[in-house]
């Protein structure tokens, strides 16, 4: 029976609502359908199941080929939200996870779009679809967590145009269309909002699926009634009218992501303790004492590398494509018994979640305060050196902006043409309030030391 039934659906091509119904559940995840044809008849396409939204598509023999690389393999290593499982222990999905997730929006995006009449050639779908899969290659280990931490004066940003360039240039992949929609220099604007602005698919999909993986109902959003709603206006991505309530709840629900989430106090401290122990492992290492570490974990930690040492040394992108989450955490757990105490002290923070303690609030705290709360950790650790107080006690501002008009504006399409701003279409007040800055002040310190501030 289940031979037959295996022959059954691996001859079928289009009735993806059959195959949902006849494969067993315990298969789901992992089948892929190996035998449905490209456009071009050259190659088998395959489909995934995504947790998030069902079955998916590759479009293409060449996103097909993208994916298998291994530079965009390493994305499967690497977590979405650094060390939000810490606090949300569901929170362990991927850069790889997200990447896929975003082209399936894409792909939905476009069919919208060319369904409203706007014309989108089938280069310029593929070069969006590639954009969109690439936005996040460029990711280091850990995600933001260690952004700069690894390399200096870089963001995943520069690191993911290397990387695209690198893909073109070394590997012959055809992505100078892709390149061009990414740096936002194709004519059709659009097509660049999609992949990069305030409602582009890369936050539509992080949200849904960063509340889907977390548990955080609040951060659901309409996913599929806000690309139903998207529409073009002079060049430009806008919203239709009657779309403005889901955008209402896309503002407010990225908001209450930022601080339940990405921005949770635990999250803050925990991700503040990972950069120390980065900080302070390459301190030591260019002090010359031997700490354990992964080959190309190696190379980074024992040198200080910047933009320009990326740009006159290809190879370096290439010791960057082998690093990932694994790197770091295995010599985290090795650290734990070093002989340096403050780097033990902090990996084994992390690694056994004693997390030093939090607190938030809307006004800066003063210099004598953060100076008394340093003079505890002193005493209490025998510290000699005030400056390595540092790596126990951290202090500094986060801030949530929602929404930012005058950066990508959001317009509203209305039925006579005329064009708004959200912040002036929407009735809401609060879309207003959303539209400013929070910025919040924070002070951690080590729990054993009481509650001090």
């Amino acid at each position: 029976m289940q031979v037959l039934l295996h022959h059954a659906l691996t001859n079928l091509t289009k009735n993806d609502e059959l195959y949902r119904r006849l494969l067993p559940k315990k298969q789901k995840t992992a089948y892929l359908i190996p035998n449905q044809m490209s456009d071009s008849g050259n190659k088998k396409l395959k489909i995934f199941n995504d947790p998030v939204y069902g079955f998916i598509r590759i479009p293409d023999d060449s996103i097909m080929e993208l994916i298998e690389t291994p530079i965009f393999q390493r994305l499967r290593m690497i977590k979405q939200l650094g060390l939000s499982h810490l606090v949300y222990p569901g929170a362990l999905h991927t850069r790889f996870q997200h990447a896929m997730g975003s082209m399936y929006l894409m792909q939905q995006a476009i069919e919208v779009l060319r369904s409203k009449g706007h014309d989108i050639s089938s280069d310029e779908a593929l070069a969006a679809t590639q954009a969109i899969l690439l936005h996040d290659i460029g990711h280091g280990p850990f995600s933001h967590a260690l952004e700069n931490a690894l390399v200096y004066d870089m963001n995943h940003e520069d690191l993911t145009l290397m990387f695209i360039e690198y893909l073109t240039e070394k590997m012959n992949f055809p992505l100078q269309p892709a390149l061009e929609i990414f740096r936002n220099g194709h004519p059709k604007k659009f097509l660049h909002q999609l992949v990069s602005g305030q409602l582009d698919m890369d936050r539509l999909d992080y949200l849904h699926r960063d509340s889907f993986f977390t548990g955080v109902s609040e951060g659901v959003i309409s996913w599929d009634r806000i690309i139903k709603m998207l529409n073009i206006s002079g060049d430009k991505l806008v919203i239709d009218e009657k779309g403005i309530y889901s955008i209402e709840k896309f503002i407010i629900a990225r908001r209450l992501m930022y601080w339940q989430v990405y921005l949770h106090k635990t999250v803050i401290a925990a991700e503040n303790t990972l950069q120390n122990i980065m900080k302070r492992a390459k301190m030591l290492a260019l002090s010359g004492k031997e700490l354990f570490a992964t080959p190309p974990f190696r190379h980074f930690l024992y040198n200080k590398f910047n933009k320009e040492d990326f740009i006159c040394n290809s190879d370096l992108l290439e010791e960057f494509s082998l690093l990932d989450d694994y790197d770091i955490f295995s010599a985290i757990k090795t650290w734990t018994r070093n002989t340096d105490t403050i780097l033990a002290y902090l990996c084994q923070s992390v690694v056994n979640r004693k997390l030093p303690r939090i607190k938030l609030q809307k006004n800066p705290f003063s210099q004598e305060e953060i100076e008394a709360v340093k003079d505890r950790v002193i005493k209490k650790y025998s510290i000699d050196n005030h400056s390595d107080a540092d790596y126990f006690v951290n202090h500094g501002t986060t801030s949530n902006h929602a929404y930012d008009p005058g950066v990508a504006n959001i317009m509203i399409l209305s039925r006579d043409g005329s064009l708004s701003d959200l912040a002036e279409a929407s009735d809401q007040l609060n879309i207003n309030a959303l539209s400013r800055p929070v910025e919040k002040y924070f002070i951690s310190y080590p729990k054993e030391l009481g509650v001090i501030i």
